[in-house]
């Protein structure tokens, strides 16, 4: 869904691109969104994947059924001493009792990576909120996945679903070493020519003229990875159709910059609180300070953590979550880097 920079969580959170003629697609594909429950799993396995990668396999203590997925989920990972990371779910959506993430160790982060690597164990207890899904696989004749290092992660599901339904898909996975490719194995057992893989100090940088330089309007285009590889990526597709190409990204784009730079009234609506949002403040930090308990995680607009109902007003959206028919209808927000184009703002909070 990325380790991100700091203040963002670990690994990818749903950042997608999306285009208009996949609205409908997109809301019979996602899973219900307001899962901010939290409920307590257990680790049932531990294992290494890759060079600094591990998987977690988590299930419920008591044996009980976990809540359904979609491709592309991501969950929130409590861990036992309180930081919140995200992580995209990576194993069989078809298991009903138990959760796959993979965790790439991140030597600059915030020490979430590192607590996971060092500390957690088979029969430790974590919290894990959602799933939520902001990268839906939508329906599409041919796919073509493009993942460099973890970014492998919210594909092998996608890969999987292509499978089931019988779609053409190829994967391009790119890593620096074959060492470093997380389930490149898996991949290559399962899918064999199709899972094309490709280490950087063997192969080079991933070929994307060859698969990119014919637009094809029949294809979806799935890439998550690094800033580079989305960078090289998106430059490859300028000539696609908009729709074509969904991205998900490690670490939280340049912000845009506020459609007013001028305080604005936030009305809290269900204590009936007003507060004011002064123009170095963001709304989610004002919104606390006036009571209101928001959960949240990244605070750079990547996460959706802190998707909140708009009643009345126009928000100006700056994440990096929203897709672009969910901006339009004006009815939530992430308040922790989206402001007001107006002068209030009413929170279903």
């Amino acid at each position: 869904m990325p380790s991100r920079a700091s203040p963002g969580p670990e690994h990818p959170a749903c950042i997608p691109q999306t285009g208009g003629d996949d609205v409908v697609a997109d809301s019979l594909l996602r899973v219900p969104q307001p899962a901010l429950s939290r409920v307590t799993l257990e680790i049932r396995a531990k294992d290494t994947v890759a060079d600094g990668v591990v998987s977690l396999t988590l299930a419920h203590p008591d044996g009980a059924r976990l809540p359904d997925w979609t491709p592309g989920s991501h969950i929130d990972l409590v861990l036992p001493e309180g930081t919140t990371r995200q992580y995209s779910l990576c194993g069989d959506r078809w298991d009903a009792y138990t959760y796959r993430i993979a965790v790439l160790r991140e030597p600059a982060g915030r020490g979430g990576s590192a607590y996971v690597h060092d500390r957690l164990a088979p029969g430790d207890l974590v919290g894990v909120g959602g799933p939520r899904n902001h990268f839906p696989l939508v329906p599409a004749d041919r796919y073509l996945f493009i993942a460099g290092g973890i970014g492998i992660t919210p594909l092998l599901p996608m890969i999987h679903q292509a499978e089931l339904i019988g779609a053409d898909w190829q994967l391009l996975y790119g890593g620096r070493s074959r060492a470093s490719m997380a389930f490149r194995e898996e991949l290559s057992a399962a899918h064999g020519a199709r899972a094309h893989i490709s280490p950087q100090d063997e192969c080079g940088l991933l070929d994307l003229a060859r698969w990119l330089d014919a637009p094809d309007p029949a294809t979806k285009v799935y890439c998550c990875g690094p800033a580079p590889l989305l960078a090289a990526v998106e430059q490859a597709c300028a000539a696609w159709p908009s729709y074509s190409l969904r991205t998900e990204r490690f670490n939280a784009g340049a912000l845009p910059e506020p459609v007013h730079q001028t305080a604005f009234e936030v009305e809290l609506r269900r204590t009936g609180r007003t507060v004011m949002v002064m123009p170095d403040t963001s709304v989610l930090h004002a919104v606390r300070q006036a009571g209101a308990d928001v959960l949240s995680s990244c605070e750079q607009g990547t996460c959706g953590t802190c998707l909140t109902p708009v009643l009345e007003g126009t928000p100006d959206h700056r994440d990096s979550v929203l897709a672009d028919h969910e901006r339009a209808a004006n009815d939530c927000m992430l308040p922790c880097v989206s402001r007001s184009r107006g002068d209030r703002l009413v929170l279903d909070l």
